[in-house]
């Protein structure tokens, strides 16, 4: 069977929460839930690493304005990690290039990501921090079960990422006026500071 929708699933699960996805696939495969799982991600330096930089993630990932920081220096770490759990995937099954399931992972993860960095953004717009508390947990629960799905219907689980991409992408569209007036204040703010720092 071919490794394709996996890579796919997690590859948009990469682009929301790459340190999740590799934690639960190492587990899934440590546990014996899969055997598709590669022993790369099974390593216990790995489970370890994934597991600290989870918990830093759905810390920051839920205070406004620092989880759009966040999300900003992850525009690259995400799209690799995606990149590089597909072409993990991929030499471990046989079915797909390693190249050509790093391109699948990790272009999903950079377009999964963008709906989230902007996501973020329009929320920042709000005053009140809830919403980013609820998007944050409603985006962890989302990757797992995802995820989770995955490990035992692939194909259902692709329809799903792609499903929930392309819903994605079209919230982004209708909420590029909030994101617009975000980077405004966010601009507005830095110039304040600015002069703030000249003023004697």
């Amino acid at each position: 069977m071919s490794v394709l929708p996996l890579v796919f699933t997690s590859g948009w699960a990469s682009g929301i929460n790459a340190y999740a996805v590799v934690l639960l696939l190492g587990l899934f495969g440590a546990t014996g839930v899969s055997d598709d799982i590669p022993q790369t991600l099974q390593r216990p330096e790995v489970l370890i690493v994934a597991g600290v930089l989870f918990l830093c993630e759905a810390v920051a990932d839920k205070i406004p304005y620092v989880d759009s920081l966040w999300d900003s220096v992850h525009t690259v770490v995400r799209p690799l990690a995606g990149a590089w759990v597909g072409a993990l995937l991929a030499g471990q099954s046989g079915s797909l290039s390693d190249v050509a399931a790093g391109l699948v992972g990790g272009s999903t993860a950079l377009a999964s990501h963008t709906v989230k960095a902007g996501t973020r953004m329009a929320v920042n717009t709000s005053p009140e921090p809830f919403s980013n508390i609820v998007l944050s947990l409603a985006e962890d629960l989302g990757v797992g079960g995802v995820v989770a799905f995955a490990m035992f219907h692939p194909e259902a689980a692709a329809v799903v990422a792609a499903v929930l991409l392309a819903a994605g992408l079209l919230i982004l569209l209708f909420l590029a006026s909030r994101i617009r007036r975000f980077l405004r204040r966010r601009a507005q703010r830095r110039e304040e500071r600015r002069l703030a720092s000249r003023a004697p």
